[in-house]
């Protein structure tokens, strides 16, 4: 961000917050006049006008016409948000409906599709949140059998029950004996850990000092790292209240709306942009091209991440235009994502 915004005055960051929460309001760029109303500086519309054209320098604000007011750029909005924004306390009712919603199921799939409708019905915006990611299964046993042309079968069981197969290329023949003692290896070490703790840890073993590691060893690492690596499910999320956004006159442009629903569609996009989220703590916030995913250039995305045993396991938000109520927005998020973790781990102690 441009340093000389640190040493805005307190009547211009007035004058910014005034403006963003008024065009939020209404959706009208926002003149002299409004400002000096709701501003309560008691300024002239002449030095309020000079204020405007500081901020339209700094790219804050900038006008739609020549003779119209300012509207708030993306800019201004981020200045806005991590600085001036005052958020709301979720009020005692919402609060209700949304612990009342997430206790009306056990299921947990179910759980996941009442915390998105709750979000869009709340918000009357998209409401967005992925299945927990299959990296929190555990490895309970693994098996390699040997096949013709430096072939092995993998076979492992992950939870209780759920059997995987899968066939992978070797660079060289390994014996009955070898495959049996990378087994009892990856078993002793690594059974009742999850995938993720696996991956990571072969990854680091991979990387450390070769010198440490005979040769059979070091292709052991490498052939379970691929068995591995290769069986990811591909995660996806639960979407309600697309169709709100078709309200809201910034999006509801014909491309637009073709852009975003191919995107709702498609779901690789979203789908990386909610898991860079996952390593945010808190609530996070992507305001128009800040995304870096063109579909979302009018919009805005508010996240948090839901845990369960203390482990982040998925991503819940809002999407909507970029002139959304941030102040009510970011506590629904906030708390939806708590709620929802508690009601997935029964034994956890309520948030709230």
């Amino acid at each position: 961000m441009n340093q000389n915004l640190h040493h805005l005055n307190e009547r211009s960051l007035q004058l910014l917050k005034t403006l963003v929460e008024r065009y939020i309001s209404d959706g009208q760029p926002v003149g002299s006049r409004a400002l000096s109303k709701d501003s309560e500086l008691k300024l002239s519309p002449a030095t309020i006008r000079n204020v405007m054209a500081d901020l339209e320098d700094l790219g804050l604000v900038h006008s739609l016409h020549t003779s119209s007011g300012r509207v708030p750029t993306i800019t201004g909005y981020r200045l806005f948000v991590d600085t001036l924004v005052t958020v709301k306390p979720l009020d005692n009712k919402i609060l209700a409906r949304l612990q009342e919603g997430l206790s009306s199921t056990n299921d947990a799939n179910d759980m996941l599709g009442v915390a998105s409708k709750l979000l869009a019905e709340l918000t009357q915006m998209a409401g967005v949140v992925t299945l927990p990611r299959h990296e929190i299964v555990c490895l309970r046993h693994i098996e390699f059998l040997p096949l013709s042309h430096n072939r092995v079968l993998v076979i492992f069981v992950t939870n209780e029950q759920e059997v995987h197969n899968k066939i992978i290329h070797t660079v060289k023949e390994f014996s009955v004996t070898d495959l049996q003692q990378a087994a009892n290896y990856l078993n002793t070490h690594y059974s009742g850990r999850s995938l993720e703790h696996l991956r990571t840890s072969l990854i680091k073993e991979m990387q450390f000092d070769q010198q440490h590691l005979n040769e059979g060893m070091l292709e052991v690492i490498k052939m379970a790292h691929v068995s591995f690596d290769q069986d990811k499910i591909k995660e996806d999320y639960i979407l309600a209240g697309e169709t709100n956004l078709m309200g809201f006159s910034e999006l509801a442009t014909t491309e637009r709306l073709k852009t975003l629903f191919e995107a709702f569609n498609q779901k690789q996009g979203i789908i990386h942009l909610l898991d860079q989220c996952m390593k945010a703590e808190g609530v996070q916030i992507f305001i128009g091209e800040e995304s870096g995913y063109q579909a979302f250039d009018h919009c805005s995305l508010v996240t948090s991440a839901y845990s369960v045993d203390n482990e982040v396991v998925g991503v819940l938000g809002v999407i909507g235009p970029t002139r959304m109520a941030y102040e009510k927005i970011i506590p629904y998020v906030d708390v939806t994502a708590k709620l929802l973790g508690a009601a997935l781990n029964p034994k956890s102690p309520p948030p709230f």
